[in-house]
Parts: structure tokens; sequence; C-alpha cells
């Protein structure tokens, strides 16, 4: 069942986020801490974003937060990956809005399949200064 989420379901939002988050790229493992992540999914994207969630049996496995033409997270929990969970929730992003544009590391090699598959397209490389990782990201537009 996909479903917009409540502040409620920010904690959940925020493990799924790190949960994801550290299978995809090992390398960056331990970035922050679960409160800090909670805090941040209340505080900065439930305040910022429209959040959708992809329920499976009655419990959280995906999620996109998205506003004004931007991703801003995308997160698929690695037992729920490959069974059209993150298409389902880019769809209800795309069928909000015109254009899309999001950030991913360089290195998430299987996120970028994924994207450029979806009608995404590589519009910037950057060498990572002007984010928090100082992981070399890729920006990524798709237009309706």
């Amino acid at each position: 069942m996909l479903r917009p989420l409540a502040l409620t379901d920010m904690g959940a939002a925020a493990q799924v986020h790190r949960t994801a988050f550290d299978r995809a790229m090992p390398w960056l493992v331990g970035l922050h801490t679960p409160d800090e992540d909670s805090w941040f999914y209340r505080e900065r994207v439930f305040t910022a974003c429209r959040i959708w969630g992809r329920f499976d049996d009655g419990l959280l496995s995906g999620i996109i937060a998205f506003r004004d033409g931007w991703i801003e997270q995308l997160y698929v929990l690695p037992a729920a990956q490959g069974r059209g969970v993150g298409t389902e929730l880019l769809d209800a992003a795309k069928s909000a809005c015109e254009r899309l544009e999001l950030w991913t590391f360089q290195r998430n090699t299987r996120a970028r399949r994924f994207y450029e598959a979806r009608g995404f397209m590589l519009v910037e490389q950057t060498d990572g200064a002007r984010n928090e990782e100082r992981e070399p990201d890729a920006r990524y537009l798709w237009i309706r």
C-alpha cells in the first residue's frame, strides 16, 4: 500500500533511510546516529517535503520525499529492492511534478542505473565539495 506519511511515521522513515543508505554506500556508514536521522526527518524533511511511503504487511519498506521539482530522498529497504517499490514511489512524485531533479553519489551505480532506466538524464557531476559527505555526486533531471 502506498500512502502519504504522517509525522508519526518519521521514525520509521528515518530507519528505512539509514538501512538502505548504509547498504548502498558502506563507505559512508556511521555518518549520523539514529537520533540525528529521526530529528532530520521530523524537523527538516517532514516540514519541507511531501513524503510517501510504501507499506508491505503493515511495515514501511520504502520512502520518497519530494518538493518543488526536487526529489530529496528515495530509499527502499534492501529486502524490498527489485520488487517495483522504488518505481512506484518515483511514479508518485512524477505524477505530481512536471520536472524533477535529484542528486545521487557517483559511486552509487545501482541508483544511477535505476534513475537512468526511468528517464532521468545526467546533467551535472561535481567533486562533492558542496555536500556534507564530500563525496563526488551527480545531478539528474527528468521532464514529463
